[in-house]
């Protein structure tokens, strides 16, 4: 797949970019990574058809990476603190260790019998790794195993993916947690405590994002790179083992922190399919929800391949605004995404999309634009979700006054919608919707504001 108007971090080595060599170890080889840099420019790029960004290049498969790893080329010569890297996702492994948490269980389970053990340790080692209220971070914590094979995954298994660099709390009670991981860049996951007892966990599947909607905060960063399964994984298993005694059982898992899901379809399939597996976390499948901007043919992939649940980001009801807003829409436009909405759904059963509506004061909160969004739904079975703009530094939008969102509501709901109001969480300490992330001195660019919008925008600013 080829796609435009995306925003990529540029990587640099000193000054030009040179020719890199990589390891066997690696998953891209140097010969498809350097056409991959050659097309990349500020605003947007187009791919070869050998690499797309679809995440294909993300080998699930085990790899090892030598004890040296950190004198090679490409690690010293492509690293920058400033920009980062944008590696190929794949298992993490520190000197010869396999990553425990990058594995389904039928991976796991054959990864123990090739090590000379019984299946049965595998069952137990997956239960302790994320059930049974245990959640290991080491060998230590594996109460009940056989020695001999806790000597072994000591030896030959790493058991975390992420480091916790920060605990922020909220004055609604909300946590937004700073991960390091291995190469030094930080994610941010958020947990949303609820008096009803949804709790719930709000992942990233990257290290910022390609899409560059201009409400977010987190496209302001552009990507560097993707997660791999067990960085996305960790994230939930880190949430119920710090928060399930003080706020009770996390019961919901949301992909709506940094980063376009999709984008990075392979592995937030399998970070998904790990959450849901009954032995491990146990998550049902309807409350782990995966959001998307709208790649299209990822879409189709996903609502064919998990039964998890399905949110698309809309937030607006013409092409004109969201191809300001959200540029992926010059690529997959709104008649294309609503009608592979229509075609796929149906045939799953009992299936519900949420369609999620950031309310832009003047931009996409209008009466006409309520009776559009009834049209536009027509056919497809689904909930409305209107969210509150969450204002961040050097963005250019205001949020609509709560009483509009009540008369924008009540429209909907008229119309035979079913419709509810998000409220902000977290916005004090910047974990509510969109506030995520930080953008780098040279953040994504700001589109140019349609004529028709640039006196509203003003006048909302005023």
């Amino acid at each position: 797949m080829e796609m435009g108007c995306v925003w990529m971090r540029r990587m640099y080595s000193g000054g030009a970019i040179s020719a890199l060599p990589v390891k066997a170890s690696y998953s891209i080889p140097s010969s498809s990574l350097l056409p991959f840099l050659r097309h990349m420019s500020p605003v947007g790029f187009s791919l070869p058809s050998r690499l797309p960004l679809s995440t294909a290049a993300c080998s699930s498969s085990v790899a090892v990476v030598p004890d040296d790893e950190d004198s090679s080329p490409l690690s010293s010569s492509f690293s920058s603190s400033r920009y980062g890297s944008y590696e190929s996702s794949r298992i993490s492994i520190k000197k010869s260790k396999v990553l425990l948490k990058e594995m389904r269980y039928p991976e796991l389970e054959k990864w123990v019998e090739l090590q000379g053990f019984r299946p049965g340790q595998a069952m137990m080692l997956w239960k302790r790794l994320y059930g049974n209220n245990v959640w290991a971070h080491c060998a230590d914590e594996l109460e009940g195993l056989n020695k001999d094979f806790k000597r072994m995954l000591s030896e030959h298994a790493e058991f975390k993916a992420l480091s916790l660099k920060d605990i922020r709390t909220a004055a609604d009670g909300t946590r937004k947690i700073l991960f390091s991981l291995g190469d030094g860049l930080v994610i941010e996951t958020v947990i949303i405590p609820c008096d009803r007892g949804r709790n719930t966990v709000c992942v990233s599947s990257q290290v910022g994002c390609a899409m560059n909607c201009q409400f977010c905060y987190t496209g302001r960063m552009g990507l560097t790179r993707h997660l791999t399964a067990a960085e996305i994984v960790e994230q939930a298993v880190f949430a119920r083992r710090l928060f399930s005694d003080e706020v009770g059982s996390i019961s919901n898992v949301v992909f709506m922190g940094m980063g376009e899901p999709l984008h990075n379809i392979e592995n937030v399939i399998k970070a998904a399919d790990i959450m849901v597996h009954e032995q491990g976390l146990h998550f049902s499948p309807r409350k782990v929800t995966v959001s998307t901007s709208g790649l299209v043919p990822q879409l189709k992939r996903f609502l064919q391949e998990s039964n998890c649940a399905l949110a698309v980001s809309l937030n607006a009801t013409t092409d004109e605004v969201r191809n300001w807003i959200m540029p992926i829409n010059r690529k997959y436009k709104l008649d294309l995404l609503l009608q592979t909405l229509r075609e796929e759904l149906p045939r799953k059963n009992n299936y519900i999309v949420l369609f999620e509506y950031v309310m832009l004061a003047g931009v996409n909160d209008s009466l006409e634009d309520a009776k559009r969004l009834i049209s536009l739904v027509q056919g497809i079975p689904c909930k409305i979700n209107l969210i509150s703009f969450n204002p961040h530094s050097g963005s250019q939008f205001q949020p609509t006054p709560e009483e509009k969102i009540i008369e924008f509501r009540n429209i909907l709901a008229e119309g035979g919608c079913t419709v509810f109001l998000r409220l902000s969480r977290g916005d004090d300490q910047m974990a509510a919707c969109g506030q995520l992330g930080k953008p780098g001195p040279v953040p994504a660019p700001l589109l140019r504001v349609p004529r028709q919008f640039q006196m509203a925008l003003n006048a909302s600013s005023s």
